[in-house]
């Protein structure tokens, strides 16, 4: 009996298993290189020409153009983990992909599906329990060792040769916008930190300002651009002509009459200039368009006005100046006023705006670099580096970084599967040799020898060196700790719990129904599996 239509397909089964284990560890091998400080970068050319170099792993999975269903899972993995705790997307996504390999050999020995995400979700709660055994506790005041973290973020992506630097500009942003709720925790609230992006200077040159930037130029040359203490407006309404919102005719039998609509428009111009002068606004930033008689009007009463303000930046110059967002000119008080100092960075053609009110917060990140690519890169990675500071403070946990905490987890896995009864022992085990998969590959990119390096590892922590890790700039084994390779235990938490439960969802199919091919872009390209066939990547197919 036929009961599905002739352009659908079906795999079932061990073919369904396979096919889903190879489209994700597809993904997980395309972000391998780029784990660690020795870590390559990757160059995505999209589809209008648009260059991204990186090797930070959710932008690499986010910006291929990936065609398959069991992919894209894996894909939020690392979306998941990048929001959850701000870095460690490549070794989530590496860990899943490892655990799916290893379930396969399991499957190959007829051990049922069931039994392996048992296994894997009892390892998974167990490996976490003892991550919080083993983290050591930071205080968020201990700025040496939260810098260290922002360090260990930062290394192996561009913004590594002045990393120094920007760790300081991170801690002091974090610090800044961190504050201690009544139960003694403390709350970072990274809303108040801002990012600004700079070309044409060296990045040594980056700076923590205290306030907002504004990249725009006043509209008009005759206005002032410095002000000690100035009122500033925050605009959401156009200062222009207020348009019909129909369309309209109008018949003009003489220039009497066309005089007439002109010094009508010049009025209503006139009258929305003279309500933001009655308010006593110094400085005028408005998130749409000003006409250009308006700026006459403006420049003539002295005062600073700044067009098409992005409103992300509308929304951070409330945090720093205080007042509100007006969004009706008719109805703007003295009160919607916030108060600012306002200088001008002809130079950088920047406004630097800082709040001078008790109520006011927020400081800016200025990056710069020397060309478009590098100072995208190093954006990304102090956005990381703010996260995973942010996530170090609020936790107060951290960990030896290196590998240390991979293969003393490993160890203890193991011992632990001992206690466990049934063919789920096996799936512990497996999660334990997955887990060794970041220390292998740290290695490896360093251009050191896996096998050996493991075995050192292994050794090590017999002997009881709970810290001891892979320093990948010396190839030795060593406190990674103490050597200031030092990562949040709260991102190393998610990143198990996120491989595991990816790693899970796949091997819970057992059949894949498509109403016409596997892929998900509903284009006509033949990305998808043919019945009881593996299949190929659909749009991955070329980079892989």
């Amino acid at each position: 009996m036929i009961i599905m239509g002739e352009d659908a397909q079906r795999v079932k089964d061990r073919d369904a298993q396979e096919y889903n284990i190879s489209a994700a560890r597809a993904v997980a091998e395309a972000v391998r290189s780029t784990l660690g400080p020795k870590g390559m970068d990757k160059m995505l050319v999209d589809s209008m020409g648009d260059v991204t170099i990186t090797n930070d792993g959710v932008t690499i999975l986010k910006e291929m153009d990936i065609d398959n269903p069991t992919a894209e899972m894996i894909v939020e993995v690392a979306e998941t983990q990048e929001s959850e705790a701000g870095d460690g997307t490549t070794t989530a996504v590496a860990i899943a992909g490892e655990l799916l390999k290893n379930a396969e050999d399991l499957l190959e020995q007829d051990i049922h599906p069931t039994a392996i995400i048992k296994g894997f979700h009892l390892a998974s709660q167990k490996a976490r329990e003892e991550v919080d055994d083993i983290a050591e506790a930071v205080d968020p005041d201990d700025e040496e060792l939260v810098k260290k973290v922002a360090e260990t973020s930062m290394t192996g992506k561009s913004s590594e040769l002045n990393k120094e630097l920007l760790a300081e500009l991170i801690v002091d942003a974090v610090k800044q916008v961190t504050v201690e709720a009544d139960d003694g925790t403390y709350v970072v609230d990274l809303e108040n930190v801002s990012i600004e992006t700079q070309t044409g200077r060296s990045a040594s040159e980056s700076e923590l300002l205290n306030g907002a930037v504004i990249d725009k130029d006043p509209v008009h040359d005759d206005m002032p651009t410095e002000f000690d203490e100035a009122s500033v407006l925050l605009l959401n309404d156009p200062i222009e002509v207020e348009e019909a919102d129909v369309d309209t005719q109008v018949n003009i039998e003489s220039p009497d009459q066309l005089q007439k609509f002109l010094d009508q428009e010049e009025k209503q111009l006139k009258e929305k200039v003279e309500k933001i002068a009655a308010t006593d606004a110094d400085v005028v930033f408005c998130q749409k368009g000003i006409d250009d008689l308006a700026q006459h009007y403006l420049a003539k009463e002295g005062i600073l006005a700044v067009r098409r303000t992005k409103k992300s930046d509308i929304k951070f110059l409330k945090n720093v100046a205080g007042g509100n967002v007006v969004s009706d000119l008719d109805s703007v008080t003295e009160d919607d006023l916030g108060v600012a100092s306002i200088r001008r960075d002809e130079e950088g053609e920047l406004f630097y705006v800082e709040g001078l009110g008790d109520k006011t917060h927020g400081v800016t990140m200025l990056l710069r670099g020397s060309t478009d690519h590098v100072v995208d890169e190093l954006e990304r990675g102090v956005e990381d580096a703010l996260d995973v500071v942010a996530t170090t403070v609020s936790d107060g946990r951290v960990l030896a970084g290196g590998g240390a905490i991979e293969v003393e987890l490993a160890s203890r896995l193991r011992n632990y599967a001992d206690s466990v009864s049934g063919r789920e022992q096996l799936a512990v085990e497996a999660f334990a040799d997955a887990l060794e998969l970041v220390p292998r590959v740290l290695a490896e990119n360093a251009g050191l020898d896996s096998i050996d390096t493991l075995v050192d590892l292994r050794a090590a922590h017999e002997e009881g060196d709970v810290r001891a890790g892979l320093n990948v700039f010396t190839g030795n084994v060593e406190d990674t700790f103490e050597a200031g390779i030092v990562e949040p235990a709260h991102a190393k938490e998610q990143a198990i719990s996120s491989a595991q439960e990816a790693a899970n969802l796949v091997l819970k199919i057992d059949d894949i129904i498509a109403a016409g091919d596997l892929s998900t872009s509903g284009g006509d390209d033949e990305g998808g599996a043919p019945a009881g066939g593996m299949g190929g990547m659909g749009g991955m197919g070329g980079a892989m």
